[in-house]
């Protein structure tokens, strides 16, 4: 097919409302892929229509923080307005939020902002459950008609170039999935609208713009992508990223996600290569003297880690900046896997065609497909040719018989090339973080740009073959595999709570969770590390997120693996019913041990006699912020930075408090008193921030104080 390019939106709407009869099936990708203001300008028109209908099959949407409270609003609304700039929220969103999304309208989403929308039934009876893999097939179950995407664009000689960009997640795998219906006769529209904004990722985001039918670059499509400010790093959090860390081994794989544990790590991981004396000495106190278990290491990465992760998240970029995530890898198995033996590294010699020739790679006489396969992997320079039978350097016959010396020596000298080219050491689905990360995407050169291979989910979440073929290319490059993701709660029995409540209520989603899970357990030196931290505050009284059981699990008690709280390591897999008991315990807030063991001896998992080891009956915030009190300049609160000034980190730490006072009748009372009776020094800089400088009127002068009263 061809496409046709719009200069305006409400023109290529106009073109999909008249050729398609009936219902219109939107599928969207998730997070920043989304081309908004295409979407709000179709949503507009079906919402005014009232007649025919509109299902929207999407995930992640994102619209801008809302303040909840006067004093809120003082706050966040100049934050956002200077973060977010020119963002278009969603309409649907804000419909679906505010009770007003119209009934011919449905919203559909495998995915939810995590925690946002336990309130809402609309969201809620809406939600499907589906593994990213699956989310392809569901949209075109679903009978998707049409298919839009914002993307990047370069004009160049050869004229539009297009790139998939953040979202190569699930239109790859979507676009061919719908090649039946359409052959069929079917009208369905693929839409990309350009976001100039969006940085240009090459590889496998780099598709013909006659994948699309329709390309609309309208100004209104440009603008501020959605950023996902840093979030605070604290203690526990340290003390999670600093225990996984040890984990991830050196000339590995390593997948992680977004947030303030996926930014532990990652700072972890930086200290752990470029200050190392520190970072073991630290390690050896977190542990408390205990040792290493076999699979931890503390020594820097001499070989370098190899990105594979549904989401390429700014810790990553951090760790490709720090030098760690560096190790390439090459999309033929045959060749990974002699680099994986030490037979061949990426520099190219003579001894690079002996030992391709001898593991059967190629043949002598070199054919068309040998040379092919050379000059695609760099070992051969770029002006070689096979042409009617012959080896051709620019020019020159060369020859092609490896036996024949003197041919040999020629090829040597006028085709090898110095080093492996196609190397890729990060291979990535979507991408959304902070504006920084953009930026630097944005700058990046070409050299750069080419080691990041955004590419299909079914690709990264997937082991088994595919329509791609690729089962034993993926095994080979995925050694010594870390999946590191998170969770709300752990069961005794060791599943995994990640999701949902077990009243039904939908949190997130599973996401790409189970498919790593399941993928650790089939690699073998892979690992699943689920990281949690180990308890939560609720009215004032410390709950476990280590629990007896569960009425909903993620990731079932047989696909158990590594589970790791600030107090440390529990390795479950290959663990009796016993053993996870206690392995669990020992990670578990000491505050919350007893009565958990007390359980497992009532239901006969544990011996009565049992008894918790003594170095882990300290397991308490004021004995970790003890162990970690010496190192607080190594562990700064936001490691990458933040779009908070600093004024407006201490008015943030005040709201928090105030807030949480809020929700307790008896602490509102103390603070509304502590701000009545007492003066307290708050910098001017501070009131002029939330413009309470001057307060007129009894609300704006009892908002004063309290916001006084928490400094």
């Amino acid at each position: 097919m061809s496409h046709i390019r719009y200069s305006a939106i409400d023109q290529a709407v106009s073109r999909i409302i008249d050729e398609i009869d009936g219902d219109i099936t939107l599928g969207i990708p998730l997070g920043i892929g989304k081309p908004n203001p295409f979407v709000n300008a179709l949503y507009r028109r079906i919402k005014a229509d009232g007649k025919r209908r509109l299902n929207i099959y999407t995930a992640l949407s994102l619209n801008k923080p809302q303040a909840h409270s006067d004093l809120e609003g003082r706050f966040l609304n100049p934050f956002v307005e200077r973060v977010f700039a020119d963002y278009p929220d969603l309409d649907y969103l804000s419909d679906l939020r505010d009770g007003t999304l119209p009934p011919n309208i449905t919203v559909n989403e495998f995915f939810l902002k995590s925690g946002d929308w336990l309130g809402n039934p609309v969201a809620q009876q809406n939600y499907i459950n589906s593994n990213y893999t699956h989310i392809a097939r569901d949209m075109a179950h679903n009978g998707v008609n049409v298919v839009a995407q914002a993307v990047a664009a370069r004009e160049d000689e050869a004229g539009l170039r297009i790139s998939l960009a953040c979202n190569t997640d699930v239109p790859t795998d979507l676009f061919e999935l719908l090649k039946p219906r359409r052959e069929a006769g079917e009208k369905i529209f693929a839409v990309g609208m350009i976001n100039h904004n969006l940085p240009y990722m090459v590889n496998d985001a780099e598709v013909s713009p006659d994948l699309f039918d329709i390309i609309i670059d309208d100004p209104a499509g440009t603008h501020t992508l959605f950023s996902t400010p840093n979030m605070k790093v604290t203690q526990a959090d340290y003390a999670i990223g600093l225990h996984t860390s040890t984990l991830v081994q050196d000339g590995g794989t390593l997948q992680i996600g977004i947030g303030s544990l996926g930014d532990a790590i990652a700072h972890s991981l930086i200290m752990r290569q470029h200050d190392n004396a520190n970072y073991t000495t630290l390690i050896r106190r977190l542990n408390q003297g205990n040792p290493m278990k076999p699979d931890q290491e503390t020594t820097p990465f001499t070989k370098g880690l190899y990105g594979c992760s549904e989401m390429f998240v700014n810790g990553f970029l951090k760790l490709m900046q720090a030098g760690i995530v560096r190790k390439p890898v090459y999309g033929h198995a045959g060749l990974q896997k002699l680099l994986n033996q030490g037979l061949l590294t990426d520099k190219v010699t003579p001894h690079t065609l002996r030992i391709l020739r001898e593991h059967g790679l190629i043949g002598s006489p070199l054919d068309g497909d040998d040379v092919s396969f050379l000059i695609r992997h760099g070992i051969f320079h770029e002006d070689c040719s096979f042409e009617d039978g012959q080896l051709h350097a620019g020019e020159a016959v060369v020859g092609n018989d490896l036996d024949d010396s003197d041919v040999l020596q020629g090829i040597i000298a006028h085709c090898l090339g110095q080093q492996l080219a196609g190397g890729i050491i990060m291979h990535g689905g979507f991408f959304l973080g902070p504006r920084d990360f953009y930026d630097t995407l944005r700058g990046m050169s070409e050299a750069e740009r080419e080691r990041i291979c955004m590419t299909s989910i079914t690709f990264i979440n997937h082991l088994y073959e595919d329509r791609y073929g690729t089962e034993a290319l993926k095994r080979a490059q995925r050694v010594k595999a870390r999946f590191i993701n998170t969770c709300m709660m752990t069961t005794l029995s060791g599943a995994h709570v990640s999701d949902g409540l077990e009243n039904g209520k939908v949190v997130s989603g599973v996401g790409g969770q189970y498919n790593f899970v399941a993928q650790a357990h089939e690699l073998p030196d892979a690992r699943s590390i689920l990281m949690m931290r180990s308890h939560r505050m609720v009215d004032g009284e410390v709950k476990s997120n280590i629990v007896t059981h569960y009425g909903h699990i993620t990731i079932p008690r047989h696909l158990r693996d590594m589970l790791v709280t600030e107090y440390g390591v529990a390795d479950l897999r290959a663990k009796n019913d016993s053993d996870i008991i206690k392995a669990l315990l020992n990670v578990t807030d000491s505050r919350c041990q007893e009565e958990l063991r007390e359980w497992a001896v009532a239901q006969g998992k544990l011996s009565a006699d049992y008894m918790i080891p003594r170095v882990h009956c300290d397991n308490t915030p004021e004995s970790l912020a003890a162990r970690l009190e010496p190192f607080q300049q190594s562990l700064p609160a936001f490691p990458f930075g933040t779009d908070f000034t600093k004024d407006e980190l201490a008015i943030v730490k005040a709201l928090m408090a105030l807030k949480a006072s809020t929700e307790n009748p008896l602490s509102l009372m103390k603070a509304v008193i502590n701000s009545v009776f007492k003066d307290h020094e708050v910098p001017h800089s501070y009131l002029e921030r939330m413009g309470l400088e001057e307060a007129h009127g009894l609300k704006e002068r009892v908002m004063r104080r309290l916001f006084m009263g928490n400094f």
